[in-house]
């Protein structure tokens, strides 16, 4: 496949724009960006292509669409710390979501559970298109934490701890401390005879011990999310800060800790306490005073076909346009872990496409063009299907 005659926004560490180019694919991926015409190909006739959109935090297939109860399956609330969970087997790709991600733009989403467990398991980043979950898998990114008041409320109605933000912390301390152990012992153990007993939870916290994957922290207080840098700092993990609400209260303490900041969502009420300060303008003055901030929908919470909508509503209160478009390309894959894959439009990447006649972050936009590991799976006035 060959795109021709278009405006590329490689999103590349040069964040080189190139007015008149062409995108050569062959297997999925990509074997060349070159300015200047070709004499075959898909003419796009002038239009914008940027890296396909990644939404950096979701709950996408976890939640079946239309469905209540019997269809949601991020929040194993019968334990507090439950790390040894992953999101993989539980996300349903059939979900209507999953197009309505592909409609958008949106080619990658990050999953993770929910946030009613202090830890609450492993967090992987997919493609929005495919039937199969291992074969869209990328790769897992990170484990789940939740600080403030939704671990507080869920084990308050159950009568068990954690009911306050102290227990939380040390649940995740005492987790975290087992886990270091266990490790250690597993290191030291000249045999198999010498292994300690199998623990499921220990286990899967050894590659966020390893900095093999990133410690998400589920946020909006300040308070909170100075816990989360705290422990970070002393158990050594690569922290992401989820939601950071009152992020642009403090931005100047987060600059200081070079924190990486995944903000939203953004289209919805003030609808819990720890929302009381939520303000359209967080991911501008986050993004603004150097911090690396992606934007997200937290789906279902915003449905992801307005990933792109939500970084318009940003860019409206403040944040550039190459910062609101970073947000979703490369920024994203860097703070996931996933940049040498996705994120950027150049040669060795998947060849994950979105292309645009407009600014895609206006609402009367939407994509004529979106292609997945170089396979069309979108085309405007033409149904289409995972």
């Amino acid at each position: 496949m060959v795109l021709k005659n278009a405006k590329i926004y490689t999103m590349d560490k040069s964040l080189k724009i190139i007015e008149n180019g062409c995108i050569e694919i062959i297997g999925g991926k990509i074997v060349s960006v070159s300015e200047g015409a070709a004499e075959e190909g898909i003419d796009l006739n002038g239009a914008c292509v940027y890296p396909g959109f990644i939404d950096s935090h979701t709950h996408l297939g976890l939640f079946t669409s239309g469905v209540g109860v019997e269809g949601e399956d991020f929040n194993e609330d019968s334990d507090p710390v439950t790390p040894q969970l992953n999101t993989v087997d539980a996300i349903y790709p059939l979900d209507f979501s999953f197009k309505d991600a592909v409609s958008a733009g949106v080619t990658t989403a990050v999953v993770s559970p929910g946030s009613t467990n202090t830890i609450a398991g492993m967090i992987c980043a997919v493609k929005t298109s495919g039937v199969r979950i291992e074969d869209m898998l990328i790769k897992n990114v990170g484990m789940k934490f939740s600080l403030g008041e939704n671990p507080k409320m869920t084990y308050l109605d159950k009568e068990s701890s954690p009911v306050t933000r102290m227990a939380i912390a040390a649940l995740i301390r005492e987790a975290l401390t087992k886990a270091k152990r266990y490790m250690r012992q597993k290191s030291d153990a000249k045999g198999i005879e010498d292994e300690p007993e199998y623990d499921a939870k220990s286990e899967a916290l050894i590659p966020l011990l390893k900095k093999q994957i990133k410690a998400h922290f589920h946020c909006h207080r300040a308070d909170d999310i100075f816990t989360a840098l705290r422990i970070s700092k002393e158990f050594d993990l690569d922290c992401v800060l989820i939601h950071c609400t009152e992020g642009y209260m403090i931005a100047e303490e987060l600059k200081k800790e070079n924190a990486e900041c995944i903000v939203g969502p953004l289209l919805c009420d003030r609808s819990k306490p720890e929302l009381a300060n939520l303000s359209e303008k967080n991911p501008g003055i986050l993004s603004g005073t150097g911090i690396k901030t992606a934007v997200c929908t937290d789906h279902s919470e915003v449905p992801i076909q307005y990933l792109p909508i939500s970084v318009g509503m940003a860019i409206k209160n403040g944040m550039s346009f190459i910062d609101g478009l970073k947000g979703v390309t490369c920024t994203a894959a860097e703070i996931a872990g996933i940049f040498d894959r996705v994120g950027s439009i150049e040669r060795g990447k998947d060849a994950d496409i979105t292309v645009f006649e407009g600014n895609p972050f206006e609402i009367m936009s939407s994509p004529k063009l979106v292609i997945i590991d170089g396979r069309v799976v979108y085309e405007r006035g033409k149904s289409s299907g995972n």
